[in-house]
Formats: structure tokens, C-alpha cells, sequence
């Protein structure tokens, strides 16, 4: 019987794993998909989408569709699916790897101000001036509600879920974006402060170049602690060697 992998999806990671598993001969390739995306795209190999119902409702389903191993590739802030996969990895046997894109660094020239949380974020706000350009996804707009005081530039990918801060500015577009446009958005936004999370890679980097550029502070939410004892890889070709598949 071929080997099965399931993908825990939903990034560019996840997308490029599904393509160079699917295009192997004898492996069947499942990812799945929270759903929170209206338009997800096309994606080698079969989908599913929805949750499992914790880590106990994970594990069912890998024992259910007789899963060899599991790639957690979710965003770097996908804290729950995280925890549950580790769990039900734990509790099946079966191999599994986190695939994650390394977090982005500080260079020359950047101000950044690092905090654990959404929550410390919006709390070391009142510390820059009045015009935020917010880049942490259309969820947790909440935390910053209470900011009467600042005016919000929210770019997400889909429109963001209420509540959120009095004054907000909502700007729907999906990266890359390049060095040039996230000047020029900074500058005709007239933004005082960037906040975004560490979410790394290169798709929305530009942002950061922008800001240094501009001499504007980045407060730069960090990422959540993985599970302890998960196995974890940097890209594809990592995710391959590490569950015995050999080179991309």
C-alpha cells in the first residue's frame, strides 16, 4: 500500500511539499485546510478542510485513514493545530515533522521592539506616534480596540473580524510586496509605527526593508514556543530528509 502523508496546509510551504510529494510515484498526499480562507488555491493531492476536533479527533483520523507520518507546515502562529499535532503524533506513533520557515532577523539600521503577544503589542503602542500600520492577520484586531487615541492601517488578505480599534483603514491585498510599494505605503499613510508578527519568509518582508529605510520602529511580535520534543525543518528539501523520502 503507498504510503500516505498528511499536510497540515496553508502555506506556500505546505503548497510546494504537496506538489514535490504528489509528483512522487507511490505516495498519496493529503493536506488539509482550516478553512478560514475563502479562495485557497489549487493544491496537489487530495484536501480536506475543517478541524479534527482537537488533538484526540486528529489522532482518530490518522488511525482512520492509515497515515505513515504527518507535516505540520500551518503558519508559525497556528499555536492550536500545533499543540494538537504534536499530540496526536505522540499518541499514534506515527513520524512527524513541523515545517517552518525560519523567523525573520534584525540587520543594521532596525528598530525593533520584540514582544511575546498580540496583547503587548497594542500595549507598547502609546509609546510611538498616532498612525499604526498593522500586518498581524484579520484575526486578534480586538486586543487594539481600546486605542481611541491611534489611527490603524490593517492589511490583510481577507477582511478582518470585528471588533476592532474606532479608527481602522482597511486594506485588502495578498503579498509579495515589494520595497518600493511598502515605501510608498508608508510614507502616503504618513505611519509612525510598524507592527507585525515574526511569520518570516520573503513574501512580506519588503515591509521591513521599507521601515528601516524610513529609520520608522517595528514591534515585532514573536513566535510561539513549539511543543516540546517536535521534530522541525527550515524548508521542503529538510521535511523530506527528516521522514526518509530523500532530496526534493
Amino acid at each position: 500500500m503507498s504510503p500516505h502523508v498528511l499536510i497540515l496546509g496553508g502555506t506556500a510551504e505546505a503548497r510546494r511539499l504537496a506538489a514535490e510529494l504528489s509528483g512522487r510515484t507511490g505516495i498519496r498526499v493529503t493536506t488539509s485546510l482550516a478553512g478560514r480562507v475563502a479562495r485557497p488555491g489549487s493544491l496537489a493531492g487530495e484536501v480536506r478542510t475543517g478541524g479534527f476536533g482537537g488533538a484526540a479527533g486528529l489522532a482518530d483520523w490518522l488511525r482512520a485513514h492509515r497515515v505513515d507520518a504527518l507535516v505540520d507546515a500551518t503558519h508559525p502562529f497556528a499555536e492550536t493545530i500545533t499543540a494538537n499535532a504534536a499530540g496526536a503524533a505522540r499518541d499514534t506513533g506515527i513520524p512527524s515533522v513541523v515545517l517552518r520557515r525560519p523567523g525573520w532577523r534584525p540587520r543594521p539600521g532596525d528598530d525593533w521592539h520584540p514582544v511575546p503577544s498580540l496583547t503587548a503589542a497594542a500595549a507598547a503602542l502609546p509609546r510611538f506616534g498616532p498612525r499604526v500600520f498593522l500586518t498581524t492577520g484579520r484575526l486578534g484586531l480586538s486586543v487594539f480596540a481600546h486605542l481611541a487615541d491611534r489611527h490603524f492601517v490593517v492589511r490583510s488578505v481577507e477582511p478582518p473580524e470585528p471588533p476592532m480599534p474606532r479608527h481602522t483603514e482597511v486594506l485588502l491585498a495578498r503579498g509579495p510586496f515589494t520595497v518600493a510599494d511598502e515605501t510608498a505605503l508608508l510614507r502616503e499613510n504618513l505611519i509612525d509605527v510598524l507592527v507585525t508578527k515574526d511569520s518570516g519568509g520573503e513574501a512580506t518582508a519588503a515591509k521591513l526593508t521599507a521601515a528601516r529605510e524610513l529609520a520608522l520602529p517595528v514591534v515585532v511580535v514573536r513566535r510561539p514556543t513549539l511543543p516540546e520534543g517536535v521534530t522541525v525543518a527550515p524548508d521542503v528539501a529538510g521535511v523530506l530528509e527528516r521522514l526518509g523520502l530523500g532530496p526534493a
